[in-house]
C-alpha cells in the first residue's frame, strides 16, 4: 500500500451541480484546475464540504474519478468515506479505490455516539473500511454538535494499530482538545500525522503543532494558507499571523451561524471569485439568503481575495 506525506494544505472541495441538481463534472474540472496551481498537497472529495453524504455511490465514484483526472498527478486525492452502515462504508471505500483515490478520510457515524464510547464498534468499523478500500486512512475527530465524536486516548491508540492509518483530522473546534489529541499521538506506538480541521483557529493550530490542514475553508485562499503554513514551518510566526489575521474574518463569515450553511456560503464565495457559476446545494440543505451574498463579498474583499 502506497502512502504520502501529509504535511501541507488539503482543501475539502465543493461539488458543483447544474441548475437541475445534477453533477456538473465540467465545472468540477475547471474548479480543480483553478485550485491545483495554488499548492495544495491533496484535495478532499466527497466530504461534508462536497455534500458527500447527499451523493449516490455512483456520483461519489464520478466525482473522485473527475478530480483524479483533472489533478493529473499534481496533487493527491482523499476520498470521504461514510456509512451509516459498515456495508455502505465498505462500498464507498471500494469505489474510492477503483476511482483512483490515494487515501480515505473515515467519518464518524451515528453508531459511535454515546458514552462511554464502544471501542469495539469504532475499531471494527474502521478495520472493515481499511480492508475494503486498501488505501491509507485518515481518522476524523469531529465535534459532537456537527454529528461527530471525540475519541478518547484509548480509542485513538487502538485505531492507530490499524496499519493503514497514517493521520487524523482533528476538528473539535476546541484548542484544548486539539492539544490533548497532539499529546495522545505523541504517546502512540508509532508516528501519526496531526492535521487540523478547525476553521475557527486556523493559523494558531499550525503554531500549536498541526503538520497540515484538511479544511473546508482551504478551498478559499488556498495559496495564502500554503504560505501561512510555510511561514510557520520556517519559524516566521509574524508573517503567518499576518496572513491569519487577514483570512480568519472570512472563515468566520463562511462558518458563521448556522454553521451548516457553510457549504452554501462557500459556493457563493466561489461564484463571486468566478470559479463556479451555480451555487445550488442538495436538499435537505438550503441556499443562504440573498442578503448574505453581500456580506460574503465584503469579507472576500477584506481578505484580499477579491477586488472591490
Amino acid at each position: 500500500m502506497s502512502t504520502f506525506d501529509l504535511h501541507g494544505i488539503i482543501p475539502a472541495i465543493v461539488t458543483p451541480f447544474t441548475p437541475a441538481g445534477e453533477l456538473d463534472l465540467p465545472a468540477l474540472t475547471r474548479y480543480v484546475e483553478w485550485l491545483v496551481p495554488q499548492g495544495p498537497i491533496a484535495l478532499a472529495v466527497n466530504v461534508d464540504t462536497g455534500e458527500g453524504p447527499h451523493l449516490t455511490l455512483a456520483e461519489r465514484r464520478q466525482t473522485i474519478a473527475t478530480v483524479v483526472a483533472a489533478a493529473k498527478g499534481r496533487c493527491r486525492v482523499v476520498a470521504g468515506i461514510g456509512g451509516p452502515s459498515t456495508a455502505q462504508a465498505q462500498a464507498n471505500a471500494r469505489a474510492a479505490q477503483e476511482a483512483g483515490a490515494d487515501a480515505m478520510l473515515v467519518f464518524p457515524i451515528g453508531a459511535f455516539l454515546g458514552e462511554p464510547l464502544r471501542l469495539d464498534v469504532i475499531y471494527n468499523y474502521h478495520l472493515a473500511v481499511a480492508e475494503a478500500g486498501q488505501l491509507p486512512i485518515l481518522l476524523f475527530q469531529l465535534q459532537p454538535k456537527l454529528g461527530g465524536v471525540l475519541y478518547s486516548t484509548e480509542v485513538l491508540h487502538k485505531l492507530i494499530t490499524i496499519p493503514s492509518v497514517i493521520g487524523i483530522k482533528e476538528a473539535s473546534f476546541d484548542a484544548m482538545r486539539f492539544l490533548q489529541v497532539k499529546a495522545d499521538l505523541e504517546s502512540a506506538a508509532r508516528p501519526i500525522t496531526l492535521l487540523h480541521g478547525n476553521d475557527n483557529f486556523i493559523c494558531e493550530a499550525f503554531i500549536l503543532g498541526a503538520k497540515g490542514a484538511l479544511l473546508g475553508f482551504s478551498t478559499l485562499g488556498t495559496a495564502e494558507q500554503v504560505q501561512m503554513l510555510h511561514a510557520v514551518q520556517r519559524g516566521d510566526y509574524a508573517a503567518a499571523l499576518a496572513i491569519g489575521a487577514r483570512l480568519q474574518p472570512l472563515a468566520d463569515v463562511i462558518f458563521g451561524p448556522p454553521v451548516t450553511d457553510y457549504r452554501s456560503r462557500t459556493k457563493v464565495a466561489l461564484k463571486l471569485l468566478g470559479v463556479i457559476e451555480e451555487t445550488g446545494v442538495r436538499p435537505p440543505l438550503l441556499p443562504v439568503p440573498e442578503a448574505e451574498h453581500a456580506v460574503i463579498r465584503r469579507a472576500l474583499v477584506a481578505a484580499g481575495l477579491l477586488a472591490r
